[in-house]
Formats: C-alpha cells, structure tokens, sequence
C-alpha cells in the first residue's frame, strides 16, 4: 500500500538535479505544453505577481537540550502592499529572530515580523524599504483575488523559492476546493490549522521552500498561500481566509477570536434527526460549560443561522463562524435533543494562544514557557501557576540536581516562595544569584504530575575550568622524538638513547644556536638522555626544566652522521593559551583569547599578522549562523583590527550599541581569508 507523505513546504531540503532543472533558465516549469490561450494568459499572471515574489531566509529557535537553538531556513512570500507588507506561512516566520528577504531584482533587505497566527498558519513582515538601493522606487504589488469563485480544473500558478533558490514558477489545475487531511489536522504551535483551513488541493509542483508563496489564478490574483503538500498534492490556504488574517495581523498585530468551548463533529452516520453539528464534547471552565450543553447534543442554528456539517470538511465552516465573533459576543445557540429544540444562550471569551511562549533560562540550564489557559487544561492542572519544563541542558544546574528536574516537570517555588510564571521565576533567579560569580544553592519546589518534590538546584553562571597557571620552568624551543632501538639501528646509532629534533621553533634561542631538524641529541650537559620507548617522551623536556632559565647547556648530538656540540642558553618558555585573556561574548554566542607562540606556530601564522583565536562556537548560535568556526583567527570587526582581546570587546561593544544588523568579521582560516556577516538579533 502507497502511504501518502505530508510535509510543510516552508523549509529547505536538498536539492535535486530535477529541481535545479526546473529552476534554471525563466523558472517556469509547464507540466504539458498548454493551450495557446492558457499560455497568453500564463505569461500575463506571472507578469503581474512575479516582480512580487520574496526569498525569505530566517533565523528560527526552538527549544533543545536546555538553550533555544537557532536555525537558518527559508521559505516564500510575496508583496501585498505599496508599504512592503509581505504575507507567507507561520511555520516560515513566526518564530523567527532575524529575517532577511531577497527581492525579485536580487536586492536583500532585512523585514521585521509585524504580526502572526498559528490558527491559520499565516504571517506578515513588513519590508525595510529604506534599506534598498533606491528607497524611493516605486514596490512591486500582488493582489489578493477571489478563492471562492475558484473551481475545480481551473489552471493555477504555484509562486515561490524552493529550497532557498531563486523565484521560481509551476503551473496545475485545482483538484479539490475542501481539502483537508486524512487522520487529522496538522498542529502549529498547538493549533489544529485544519479546525479553520480548508485547504485548495492542486497540482502544481512546490517543493520544500515553497511555503508561504502565492497560489495564483490566470488573472494574476493570489488566491491561496501554499502551505503543505500530501503526495503528490500541494495544499494552499484559500485567499477569503487569508485576506482577513493579515488585515487584523496589519491592523492590530494579532488575530482576536471569540471561544465557546464547545467541540464539535460531524454527524455520526446513522443520524436520523434534523441537520446540525454534533457537540462532541465541552471543555471545562469555558463559557459553553456555564451552560447545560453536553456531549451528544445537536446544535442546529447560532443566531439565526443553520448551521450543519454532514461530513467533516464542513467543520471549518463551522469554526469559522464562531470564531468571526468579537468576544464577548452573547450568542443564541438552537440545540437539538432528545427529539426537542430549546435556545441556549453564552457569551464567548477571547481565545488564548494555545502554548505559552519558549524561553530560555540559562542561570536553570533550561528552557521553560508559560501555562496558558489550553495548556494548562491539557495538563491536568487547576491553574495557569507554576512554570513549565520544555528540556534541561545535560549536564547543567536542573539536570545535576538530585533528585534532577525533567522535561515536563512544573516549578512551583523557589526558595520557600511560590513562583506563578516565568517572570517571577527570573526575579527570584535574579534575587538568589545577584552578582555571585558562581552558582547558588537554593531549595526549589517543582511537581511531577501527582507527585510534589523538593530538590535542591545550583543555579548561576557555568563554572567554566580554567587550567592553574604554570610555574616557569626553563624551555628550549624545539620539538622532539625519542631514538627507539628500531630508529637508533636505522641511523647507524645502534645501542644509543636520546632523542631526535623534529622542529626548531622560529625565534627562538635553539633557532640562533644553530640547531637544525634531524639532529640526534644525545646528552645534555655530559649527561647521557635516557629516552628508548615512545613512552619515555617527557624526559627530555623534564631534563630541561631542571635547569634554571638563562642558563647555558652544551649538547651533545649527531648531525649527518658527525657528533657535534651546540651550546644554547634556555629561555622563559611562551605563555600557554589557557593563560591568556579571552572573552565569551553572550550575544555573538562565542569565545575567543589572544594567541599564543604555539598558535601562530601551528597555524604557520606571519609574525606581523594581527588578531585574536576563536576558541569556542555556540552550537547554533548567532556566530555559528554566520560562519565562524573554531580555530579561526579573528583579524578585524567592521574594519577595525582586533590584536588583542580588549580591542575584540571594543569592536564588539561599538557594533552592540549601534545595533547593527551585519557585522563584517574579517577572519583567516588556514591559507584563506574571508569577511563573515554576523546578523544577531537585538533584543
């Protein structure tokens, strides 16, 4: 059996060579070479809403292991007004940090994400017009058509940028104008989108990347927001839904929407009664749970109006309608049962998000959010107080604590007091660790289920290890192996000990003697150099450090084949990296030190190159994004050098204050050069 497949379009995939194919040369890609007609009028709509299309590339978080982890996608919009509002899908940017979109004519310009919706998996941003080249040029604009005056057959248009490719268009007919998915909804945020949604089926090829591109009629017109594909299907959402989202996302940044509390079904199949909609069912605490509504009834009209749904794609219908209400709206329900009608009246609420907001905690070593009214519900729970787990950081304060707090646990005190959210959490957070350079031990309640624990949590700052710093013993600037009897025999040295010069360090004091790579050392000061197994490495480097500094040693050695004596005065060894200044900078998410000799050794790094060693990354933080790698040496800040550490935080702190929205690293890794942009988002 052929299992159908259900993704969201918003994210990019790999590409495949078909898809390169299809995108290259106009990026239009006809399935069957059309009428001539049909073609005309192709080459007219694409000529209206094409200028229009957005690349939208984004930087979304989502909880793991303890942090919010970022992560690059992309996804498709398009231009709906003179004043750069741009509509595409939740999944693509309501989550995002950073936005950046790419316009039809290639010019890239960040947009700020104006308003959001789960319910119906819809976005706007709003375009930094003033960032383009010519911020006075006239914006290209799509309109919204009609979705309801759409039938089946009718040739449509899927606009957009799969998988972060240029704009790109395909064409298909309608194949269903009441989509919605077999075995359930799919879930944004919490949302059930199919419960408002029903979906224009068509066959027009989007791929992973499409999500929030238009659907377009031969007239040019957005009549739908691609959103997901199930087989060889592409789902979008019709226009008449989208169209009064975004105008109360434009307006008031949100969507309000009236709750009853009432769930609702299809009838079941051998229902003899009159036309109605079946209550499956009324959740607690809502405004229908004030009334005698219950499970099995058949509500037949809402205000006058007949209402009914036979089958389950007449559902959203339903939803819709309710919805549409102002909450606080006093509705008169007509409810069928037991043979009799009688007139029911409530007032709606207005319907909270489904889940609170992820946040992250890193004094806790965790991400948490919010209860929400739903959320709370699911829960089990007699109220929204109380802050809960999403995941705990493996090795942080929560997990380390015995008994250890898990994902879904609920904290409910914090030293002896209670805390209802996740503000109170971080203000109790704040009062117990105040400007401790170490973390804290406090008492802390939390439930896990039924049950109640008290757990005692060390929150704070990482302790971050720091190697003990080195008393100075005396150095000779070369490296070395051991002469083992396989080697010693090879060389003619048979029965020897000693070890064999493998580096002699630039500017060192063993360079000015004269000692050179492949010298066989033999004594040190008359002193025959026990070394003859790989694990006798250090003993040479310790018959060093017994002497003083600035001290002057003869060596014994073998230099082709002749024995030969090299005096050398010992020196100060150079300062390991663990003993040099560096600095985790929070908002760039890494971690950098001044180099030391080795590194510019190592790295075979001119003597006059300038800059600072990037020791750690984020994983999946701002600088991660942007490309910078440990090991690589950071030479400049937008523009400015950076030889040391305080010059790093200079440079950092000047580009933190102006906010910036690209901060040009300038960076080497190994014998390449390159400039980085660095896009945090400002909170």
């Amino acid at each position: 059996m052929r299992r159908n497949r259900l993704w969201l379009v918003g994210m990019s995939a790999a590409l495949t060579v078909g898809m390169a194919a299809m995108c290259a040369g106009q990026g239009v890609a006809v399935k069957d070479p059309p009428p001539q007609g049909v073609s005309t009028a192709v080459d007219l709509a694409v000529a209206k809403v094409y200028p229009a299309l957005v690349r939208i590339h984004v930087v979304i978080v989502s909880p793991q292991d303890g942090r919010l982890r970022k992560m690059a996608a992309s996804g498709s919009g398009a231009i709906i007004s003179p004043e750069g509002y741009v509509v595409t899908n939740h999944h693509v940017a309501g989550k995002a940090e950073r936005i950046i979109c790419r316009m039809a004519n290639g010019e890239e310009i960040d947009a700020t994400l104006v308003g959001t919706d789960p319910m119906t998996d819809i976005s706007v941003l709003q375009l930094k017009l003033d960032q383009r080249k010519d911020p006075k040029a006239p914006v290209p604009v799509a309109a919204f058509g009609d979705s309801d005056a759409l039938r089946v057959g009718e040739t449509v248009l899927a606009m957009g940028s799969p998988a972060g490719l240029s704009q790109s268009v395909t064409q298909g007919v309608v194949s269903n104008m009441q989509m919605i998915l077999p075995g359930g909804s799919l879930s944004q945020d919490g949302e059930s989108v199919g419960n408002l949604v029903r979906w224009i089926g068509h066959d027009a090829t989007i791929f992973h990347g499409n999500s929030g591109g238009p659907l377009v009629n031969l007239k040019g017109e957005i009549v739908g927001i691609n959103e997901l594909g199930i087989g060889g299907i592409g789902g979008a959402i019709p226009s008449h839904v989208a169209k009064t989202v975004v105008r109360s996302l434009i307006g008031e940044h949100k969507v309000s929407r009236s709750y009853t509390g009432l769930e609702c079904q299809a009838m079941l199949k051998d229902y003899k009664g009159p036309a109605g909609v079946l209550v499956a069912g009324v959740v607690p605490g809502s405004p229908a749970a004030a009334t005698d509504i219950a499970g099995g009834d058949i509500i037949t009209e809402i205000d006058g109006k007949k209402v009914s749904a036979a089958l389950p794609e007449e559902l959203p219908i339903l939803n819709q309608l309710i919805s549409s209400y102002a909450p606080g709206s006093k509705l008169r329900l007509t409810v069928w049962r037991a043979g009799a009608s009688r007139s029911v009246e409530l007032t709606t609420v207005e319907r909270e998000k489904a889940l609170g907001k992820d946040e992250e905690l890193k004094p806790w070593g965790m991400t948490a959010s919010d209860f929400t009214m739903f959320s709370a519900l699911e829960a089990q729970r007699p109220g929204k107080d109380g802050v809960h787990v999403l995941t705990i950081r493996p090795g942080g304060p929560c997990s380390e604590a015995k008994p250890g707090i898990s994902a879904g646990d609920v904290i409910v005190e914090v030293g002896g007091k209670p805390v209802k959210n996740i503000a109170e959490l971080r203000a109790a957070t704040e009062a117990v660790v105040k400007d401790s350079p170490k973390r804290v031990e406090v008492l802390v309640g939390f439930e896990r289920g039924v049950k109640k624990y008290l757990t005692v949590v060390r929150v704070g700052r990482d302790e971050e290890p720091k190697d003990p710093a080195r008393s100075k013993k005396a150095w000779l600037g070369v490296a070395t192996q051991v002469l083992t009897p396989d080697l010693a025999k090879a060389l003619n040295l048979a029965g020897k000990s000693g070890v064999r010069v493998v580096q002699v360090m630039n500017g060192t004091n063993a360079e000015t003697a004269g000692l050179k790579v492949g010298d066989i050392l033999l004594k040190l000061d008359g002193q025959v150099i026990e070394a003859r197994t790989v694990e006798d490495e250090e003993v040479f480097v310790n018959l060093i450090r017994l002497r003083d500094i600035d001290q002057k040693v003869k060596l014994d050695l073998v230099r082709d084949g002749t024995l030969v004596q090299v005096e050398v005065t010992l020196q100060t060894p150079p300062a390991p990296g663990s003993e040099l200044k560096s600095w985790k900078d929070v908002d760039f998410e890494f971690t950098a030190r001044e180099m030391s000799f080795f590194d510019r050794t190592e790295k075979k790094l001119d003597a006059k190159l300038e800059g600072v060693l990037v020791e750690r990354i984020e994983p999946a933080g701002w600088a991660a994004l942007g490309g910078l790698d440990a090991g690589d040496v950071l030479m400049s800040v937008d523009g400015k050098v950076v030889a040391n550490i305080q010059a790093l935080k200079e440079a950092l702190s000047a580009a933190k204050r102006a906010k910036a929205s690209r901060v040009a690293f300038q960076i080497k890794r190994g014998i390449h050069t390159a400039f980085l942009e660095i896009s945090p988002a400002w909170e």
